[in-house]
């Protein structure tokens, strides 16, 4: 079980069309967010909420549920299944933009 959060940009792999940031802001987003993540300034899914741009960020605080390797693209697989439960990854990028994930099980 996982939760994530996405930062899109423009150009990206099914990004929103309400998104209109460049890959380097969306990076900038993106460490913004891990911080406030890792800091424990907000729990995972209220950081999730605020800075997702994936639909599952606002409406299931970036709840994925239950994932396999198979089901997620090569670089968010290998970082998401190295992490230990409640571990925060750091930033990793991915043809969707940039996401941090938290391993919840």
């Amino acid at each position: 079980m996982a939760q994530q959060l996405l930062v899109a940009y423009k150009g990206a792999d099914k990004c929103p069309r309400k998104v209109t940031r460049s890959k380097e802001e969306a990076r900038k987003r993106a460490d913004e967010a891990h911080a406030r993540a890792v800091e424990g300034q907000m729990d995972f899914g209220d950081v999730a909420k605020l800075y997702s741009d994936d639909p599952s960020g606002s409406d299931r605080q970036g709840s994925l549920g239950r994932i396999d390797r198979q089901s997620v693209v090569k670089a968010f697989g290998d970082a998401a299944f190295a992490l230990k439960v409640d571990e925060v990854s750091p930033v990793v990028e991915t043809q969707f933009g940039f996401h941090v994930i938290k391993r919840t099980q």
